[in-house]
């Protein structure tokens, strides 16, 4: 790509919320709460998955790994956002944005692949449960972690080149909180079909395939639990994915809801609606890692009493 002959942006503007400056202090004290609470929440299951030696298992070593994924992916956008309410400048560097997008873009595809890992983890659970230590030994459900890492990794840093390879000339206003990939990569003064179709086959790799291995994975899963014959036992099992299953539903949906919702000719361009998809890009971006440790919490037993025994210890030692 030739850069001749374009006028360079060192930066760009983060629109956000500037025209409803009133809105700017609410969301400033409710995103500095949930981001608090995303940090304490995903914090303490790291530190019980890591020091109470009944969670040794695979599945809460994913879990581990989704609450560190969930702790960066919101440190990768949330602090700039905060600074962005309470400063009338709402503006990013070029090579900020880059890095931005990459974290931001590698922690979304890692947690997609991630959840189709531990829907697979819950299948072998309930649908195997004699074969699950040797198939999820630990020199499987190791490299099933790192893979996913890998795969977002990848994901992000053929996207972020392909984009930061664009020339941006004319606007720089980033209808948005933060660098979103698709919203920055609109701004470009070139042709984006290639970039485009990039973004459709990973797409169609990174969260598809992962959200095709999950709904099969329950598919399967609900079928070997209606052919359980006690009430007791189908409780027990369906207990052991609900809490995955209800993490699924939530961030898949919201996905879904934002990229597929129907836009109508008339109000395709109009600030309401501008206003109302980023405020569901919040609800994506900051609600989901805040619920996810809540809601591991308080449908698992062994999680509720991992942390009475941390706490317990806690003021023992004291």
């Amino acid at each position: 790509m030739k850069w001749e002959n374009q006028t360079l942006l060192v930066g760009f503007f983060l629109k956000g919320l500037s025209s409803y400056p009133r809105l700017e202090l609410l969301f400033f004290v409710l995103i500095l709460i949930m981001y608090v609470v995303i940090l304490l929440g995903n914090g303490t299951l790291i530190l019980i998955s890591i020091l109470d030696s009944h969670l040794h298992t695979p599945m809460y070593f994913f879990l581990g790994n989704l609450s560190f994924l969930d702790i960066c992916y919101t440190t990768t956008s949330i602090p700039n956002t905060l600074v962005s309410f309470l400063s009338e400048r709402k503006t990013i560097s070029f090579s900020g944005c880059a890095v931005q997008m990459f974290l931001g873009l590698a922690m979304g595809t890692t947690e997609c692949v991630l959840l189709g890992m531990m829907a697979f983890d819950r299948y072998v659970a309930i649908c195997n449960p004699l074969r699950y230590p040797v198939i999820m030994s630990k020199i499987s459900y190791v490299p099933m972690a790192a893979g996913s890492w890998f795969a977002g990794v990848l994901n992000s840093a053929v996207q972020t080149v392909f984009v930061i390879q664009l020339p941006f000339c004319r606007n720089n206003i980033t209808n948005h909180f933060s660098c979103e990939i698709l919203a920055v990569m609109k701004l470009a003064c070139a042709d984006i079909s290639g970039n485009e179709f990039i973004m459709l086959v990973a797409t169609t790799l990174f969260t598809l395939m992962p959200l095709l291995l999950i709904v099969i994975s329950y598919s399967l899963i609900v079928s070997s639990i209606l052919k359980i014959r006690t009430s007791e036992g189908r409780s027990k099992a369906f207990s052991t994915c609900s809490a995955h299953l209800t993490v699924v539903i939530i961030f898949y949906g919201t996905i879904l809801f934002m990229y597929m919702k129907p836009k109508s000719k008339e109000t395709l361009n109009s600030d309401d609606l501008d206003t109302a998809d980023k405020l569901i890009s919040m609800f994506y971006g900051v609600m989901t890692p805040m619920m996810n440790p809540l809601i591991y919490s308080l449908r698992n037993k062994d999680v509720k009493e991992a942390v009475k025994d941390l706490l317990t210890r806690k003021f023992f030692s004291k």
